[in-house]
């Protein structure tokens, strides 16, 4: 019973943190083609930001 109430919870809290994050970027009233175009376009933007500062602590750490 704990195992699933634990559970519950974990789903809950991400739930709401999807939540959360459609309402504060406007998402919840974007069509679900918008949505995934959105969420894709983040993802790639997260990439290339990670990319970015892996290059930069590649060139810092050689530069030692």
């Amino acid at each position: 019973m704990v195992l699933i109430c634990s559970a519950m919870e974990e789903r809950n809290w991400v739930q709401r943190k999807i939540y959360l994050y459609n309402v504060t970027f406007g998402l919840y009233m974007l069509d679900s083609w918008e949505r995934y175009a959105f969420n894709a376009l983040v993802i790639v933007l997260i990439w290339f930001v990670l990319r970015y500062f892996a290059e930069i602590f590649k060139s810092v750490r050689y530069a030692w």
